[in-house]
């Protein structure tokens, strides 16, 4: 067949082309010597197949030896080790009468070291494992030597039955080592004869090979099988030793079961190990995402006051593209054109945008207001039915509560919220990991949060801090410390009038502010007056007047739309002239990424100087809390156009981002005067970061 494929591989190339009458005798002698070398092929297979069945025959036989061989043995066996057996049962008479009795000495000398491991694991924890383990070493080494002891005649036993066993394996290998030889030999021969015939053979040598491996394997295992009978009669023996050894396990089924424990918390941690080491990788991913998204969050805070004037630009760029040349030549009318048409864009796409707003905004402020004045409406009705002092008393007792409650969902991530965080934790590097996580997530901010972090490992890097709990109490001093610095209370100065301006964005709760600023320093007999400086909106004029009227508090205001600086000028005029102590400026809530509007609040600044150099004598932001970090956005552009004197942060009762405070003290300084918890008027009230921090740390009974 090899020959037939050769021949056509040449006839493909075009070689060795002969006449019809030449390939066809070539054929018939090329079949003529294939029929030979079958017929050759045959009679050495028949020869091979007899030399085999001879070999087998043989094997057979010596195989019938051997197993004679091995049930004498066993039966020797058997009769030795009926003595042991009868040997054991009396040494194990005379162990467990001394058994009991150490068994009875280990107890008292356990419950001893018990009580003194006890303190030591809460003094050195550290060196737990490995004074346990030298405390099982030493009470293992006592066992042994006893164990050692009483096994002495069962060993001796055991020789005994060791040296017969090898003798008897010795009859054994050398029966299975002739046999063994004799095989060889006859398979010699027949590799020998196979030799010529191996290519053609490849398939039956494979077969043939796998036959051999078995035949092999299966000698082996009759060796393995032998050796293994003897090893389970030396464990029968050992079974004996172990029965012996049941009343020491009792005793340690209880450290066993701690070790187990601690077993599966070692492979628990290893696994872990892996994991975290995986999970290092993805921290270091995560610490430059970290930095990437902290960069990102300063570069969407200005792209939120460039969005407007980057879309109206894009069409500008791309006309621009095509008209570069000319552009080139105009370039200076070309910009001053640009500036105004940004603005006039801005100014007209804000105009749009309020007027839908102002609607909504009118339904949601009316219903708002509606809520307020029946909500006050209430509140008078209850002080006209309770005495003062019943009324006063309860309010001084009830504020902490209404700050713990108020704090509720903040705490749940910050202060006792830490307490599940640090819980049974030791001082690692995962550990600062979750609580920067904790701190991110309750809004604390990036900055803030690292200079927390930064601070605790210091101290821990130097030993300051033992464990979970040390750190838990350094945290709460590092977050009081950021707040004591913006813990300055509003102080109302002898001036008359004391002029309050009130900034900040639509929403956050300002109108609301003013009414109950005004009304708590009315009942601390100050006069009052309020601005309506809000002419945007009629709504936000009409809740201050409601205000006014409900509290007899004089309320400056002209019509809608009215030049806000021009209204605040009369009111301080009026306050002048009235020498009324304090005036509280209402104003326009107004995006902090529109810069006109900004301008407009210097300009109502400039205004109050007219008349009073030092006015406005307190400049407040009202921020609501549960705006998150673009509180911290609204405080910086804020604070940047008009310099910013006190904060008044709202709505703290309804958020989980109340860790907003801490970034707008720790970034700023700007005093925080007030917050507010709820919405009554005894829920806006003086900050104070001692009552802050103990009602944010409390925990919950």
């Amino acid at each position: 067949m090899a020959k037939d494929k050769k021949k056509g591989f040449f006839s493909w190339l075009g070689f060795g082309r002969k006449n019809e009458e030449d390939t066809q005798k070539t054929d018939h002698q090329q079949t003529n010597t294939a029929d030979e070398a079958e017929k050759q092929q045959q009679e050495q297979e028949v020869a091979i197949d007899i030399a085999t069945a001879e070999a087998e025959r043989q094997h057979q036989a010596e195989q019938a030896a051997i197993k004679a061989a091995e049930d004498e043995a066993q039966r020797q066996y058997e009769e030795q080790q009926a003595a042991i057996e009868t040997a054991t049962e009396q040494a194990e008479k005379e162990r467990e009468a001394q058994i009991a009795a150490i068994q009875a000495a280990q107890e008292q000398a356990e419950l001893e070291r018990q009580k003194a491991e006890e303190a030591r694991l809460i003094a050195e924890q550290a060196e737990r494992e490995r004074l346990e383990a030298e405390a099982m070493r030493v009470a293992e080494v006592e066992m042994e030597r006893q164990r050692q002891a009483e096994l002495a005649a069962i060993q001796a036993a055991e020789e005994a039955l060791e040296q017969q066993r090898q003798a008897d394996l010795a009859t054994i290998k050398a029966a299975e080592e002739q046999a063994e030889r004799e095989r060889q030999e006859a398979e010699a021969a027949r590799l020998a004869e196979e030799q010529a015939e191996r290519e053609r053979q490849e398939a039956e040598a494979a077969r043939l090979a796998e036959e051999q491996a078995e035949r092999e394997r299966q000698e082996a295992e009759a060796a393995r099988l032998a050796e293994e009978q003897a090893e389970r009669e030396r464990q029968e023996a050992e079974a004996a030793r172990l029965a012996e050894e049941q009343a020491e396990r009792e005793r340690q089924e209880a450290e066993a079961a701690r070790l187990a424990e601690e077993q599966a918390e070692r492979e628990r941690q290893e696994a872990e190990a892996a994991r975290l080491a995986e999970e290092q990788a993805e921290r270091e991913r995560q610490e430059a995402e970290a930095a990437r998204l902290a960069e990102e969050q300063a570069e969407r805070e200005r792209q939120e006051a460039e969005a407007a004037r980057l879309a109206e630009e894009q069409a500008e760029r791309e006309r621009q593209e095509a008209e570069a040349a000319r552009l080139a030549e105009e370039q200076a009318e070309r910009e001053r054109q640009e500036a105004e048409a940004a603005r006039l864009a801005e100014e007209q796409a804000e105009r749009e945008r309020q007027e839908a707003e102002a609607a909504r905004l009118a339904e949601e402020q009316a219903e708002r207001e509606r809520q307020e004045a029946e909500a006050e409406r209430l509140r008078l009705e209850e002080e006209k039915n309770n005495s003062p002092t019943e009324q006063e008393k309860p309010k001084k007792e009830g504020f902490f509560a209404r700050l713990k409650k108020g704090l509720l969902k903040t705490r749940q991530n910050l202060g006792s919220g830490f307490l599940g965080l640090f819980s049974g934790k030791k001082i690692d590097d995962d550990l600062f990991d979750e609580l920067e996580e904790q701190l991110l997530i309750a809004d604390v901010g990036v900055d803030t949060t690292r200079k927390i972090i930064n601070n605790l490992t210091a101290h821990a890097s130097r030993k300051d801090l033992k464990d979970a709990e040390a750190l838990y109490g350094k945290l709460r001093e590092e977050m009081s410390d950021i707040l004591a610095k913006v813990d300055k209370p509003l102080e109302i100065e002898d001036k008359k009038p004391y002029v309050i301006l009130m900034v900040g964005v639509n929403g956050v709760g300002k109108t609301t502010t003013i009414g109950k600023l005004a009304r708590q320093y009315q009942s601390e007999g100050k006069s009052v007056m309020l601005a309506a400086g809000d002419t945007f909106r009629a709504a936000a004029v009409e809740q201050l007047q409601v205000w006014g009227e409900r509290n007899k508090i004089p309320v400056v205001a002209q019509h809608t739309g009215a030049d806000p600086a021009s209204v605040i000028f009369d009111a301080i005029q009026s306050a002048q002239a009235k020498g009324a102590d304090v005036l509280i400026a209402d104003t326009a809530g107004r995006l902090q990424n529109k810069s006109h509007l900004m301008e407009e609040l210097k300009k109502i600044v400039r205004v109050m100087k007219k008349l009073d150099e030092n006015a406005p004598h307190e400049i407040m932001l009202t921020l609501d809390a549960s705006t998150g970090q673009n509180a911290v956005s609204q405080a910086k552009l804020f604070d940047e156009a008009v310099g910013l004197t006190g904060i008044t942060l709202t709505k703290l009762d309804g958020t989980a981002k109340g860790g907003v405070i801490f970034s707008i003290a720790d970034q700023f300084g700007i005093p925080i005067r007030y917050i507010g918890i709820g919405e009554g008027i005894e829920d806006l009230r003086p900050f104070k970061a001692d009552d802050f921090i103990e009602a944010l740390f409390a925990r919950e009974e």
